[in-house]
């Protein structure tokens, strides 16, 4: 594709804004439902705080203003995913711009996405959404201190982190990234006091954290602890072939989410860029660089999500498209080749059958599957709606044994209850934090329990009656999926929950 540079701009939005379509239609579609990380996070900014169990903020605030604009809809939560899509791409093409070319700026764009990683981070609203967008605003406007020598673009640089630590702890990787870069480049000491001022702005970033942890025992540390496996010298490996298998599964989720389509381009670009030690490629590479050792060491240890050093990956979209600006056509074809494919099978993915693509009983099956923690809540909460109609009952309070379930519920009931959880014996979470259940003591007040895994509350409450209870079946496409326990039930006289002991 030959472009005067002008028209690079005008090409980049309309392919980005065109992208997001697909995801609004999917977002639109009456069976698909909020994932359930989304339905936590949505039922955070109900309940606002200056932290949160696990998380900053920052997911919760944007919620609250999104929905307080919109409603408490599925789109209302989403938009924010996708303007955050919007966002990573623009960051992308101006940093690939300033540093190179538009032209590379375009390119660099759209291998972006075509990445699943930002395909997830733009779909569905979750920390990694606003995370990714931050980092790569950060590392670019770093650049810009750097290459300037300019305190204006650091100082901006510390705001972009300020505003990633909100969102995510993990965004602190760039300050050894910048330490790694200026030695390398041999000009620490230039840029030394910028760099102070740098970290002073983004740790402002870390006061709500600091403010909440202090409140309540440091949980959030102690729950990062304990998902790095580093809370207990008993999570060290013993068995070798075990963590040889967990690193190799991670490396493999990596090169996955980076686009097994781009898969030779990528290695070819990094071995050219090892190889020729190119200082620009060098900044480029080396955020995904060594959030991927990271994650890759702690891998060994215990099991590392498959997103957890994706957000550091945009810098290498810009790699990629330098070096293939500079391959022959054979190359090029190859690289546009994955990039098409990128984005051409979540489109299909995402956008409704219009084709009929997908409407064999495998590719149902299949949809169903991928998309298994989006379906049925809604059904649920209808149902339980009905049935708290039917049975005459005002105002019950709904409790499960799962954060996952009782977040869906408060979004998706009539009028949006705060919903409770019955600790059945797991790690701690944000309901362990809220007011619990233990209001209703007595009260003469109904309740309604509804689990996925179990029909009992295993001696952890006891009513005075049951009044009604069913299994009900979700469907998904006439698909039924797994039985769900409701029991309505009246005046809870005893309430004895597990008490959380780990994190």
């Amino acid at each position: 594709m030959v472009l005067s540079q002008k028209k690079y701009s005008f090409y980049f939005y309309i392919i980005t804004i065109s992208l997001a379509v697909p995801k609004i239609l999917f977002t639109l579609r009456p069976e698909v439902n909020l994932f359930t990380e989304e339905a936590q996070y949505w039922l955070w900014s109900q309940n606002m705080a200056w932290h949160y169990y696990s998380k900053p903020p920052l997911v919760a605030v944007i919620n609250f203003l999104s929905t307080s604009v919109l409603g408490n809809t599925e789109m209302a939560v989403r938009i924010n995913a996708i303007l955050s899509g919007v966002g990573i791409a623009w960051v992308t093409y101006l940093f690939g711009s300033y540093m190179y070319s538009k032209k590379v700026g375009f390119w660099a764009a759209l291998i972006v996405q075509s990445m699943p990683v930002w395909w997830l981070a733009s779909t569905f609203h979750m920390t990694d959404s606003s995370l990714t967008l931050f980092w790569t605003l950060s590392i670019y406007l770093c650049y810009r201190g750097i290459k300037e020598n300019s305190t204006k673009w650091w100082l901006l640089a510390g705001l972009a982190t300020a505003m990633g630590l909100m969102a995510k702890v993990v965004i602190m990787l760039i300050f050894p990234v910048l330490i790694i870069y200026l030695i390398y480049l041999g000009k620490f000491n230039v840029h030394k006091e910028k760099f102070l001022k740098f970290i002073v702005v983004s740790l402002l970033g870390f006061i709500p954290a600091l403010i909440w942890n202090w409140q309540n025992n440091f949980d959030t540390f102690r729950h990062l602890l304990a998902l790095s496996g580093t809370d207990s010298i008993n999570n060290l490996p013993t068995n070798l072939s075990i963590a040889s298998r967990s690193f190799i599964e991670f490396v493999l989720s990596q090169i996955a989410v980076v686009s097994l389509f781009l898969f030779p381009a990528w290695v070819a670009a990094f071995w050219y860029t090892i190889k020729n030690k190119n200082a620009e490629s060098i900044y480029l590479i080396l955020p995904g660089l060594l959030a991927f050792l990271t994650f890759a060491g702690l891998s060994i240890f215990k099991d590392a999500m498959i997103n957890w050093p994706a957000f550091a990956y945009t810098g290498l979209a810009i790699v990629l498209a330098k070096w293939i600006d500079r391959q022959s056509r054979r190359w090029k074809k190859i690289t546009f080749s994955g990039v098409f494919l990128g984005m051409f099978i979540p489109v299909l993915f995402l956008s409704p059958d219009y084709l009929g693509l997908k409407s064999s009983n495998l590719m149902t099956k299949t949809e169903q599957n991928l998309i298994k923690r989006l379906l049925g809540h809604e059904q649920l909460a209808d149902r339980i709606d009905f049935l708290t109609d039917s049975l005459a009952i005002e105002d019950p309070f709904v409790f499960s044994d799962s954060y996952h379930t009782a977040s869906e519920l408060s979004f998706y009931l009539a009028e949006n209850p705060q919903t409770y959880v019955i600790n059945m014996g797991v790690r701690k979470n944000q309901f362990d934090l809220w007011k619990g259940m233990d209001q209703f003591l007595g009260k003469e007040k109904f309740g309604v329990f509804v689990s996925w895994n179990f029909d009992n509350f295993k001696s952890k409450a006891v009513f005075q009656e049951l009044i009604y209870e069913e299994t009900f079946v979700t469907t998904f496409k006439g698909i039924p999926r797994r039985p769900i326990n409701i029991k309505f039930c009246r005046n809870l006289i005893e309430y004895t929950p597990s008490t959380p002991s780990s994190y």
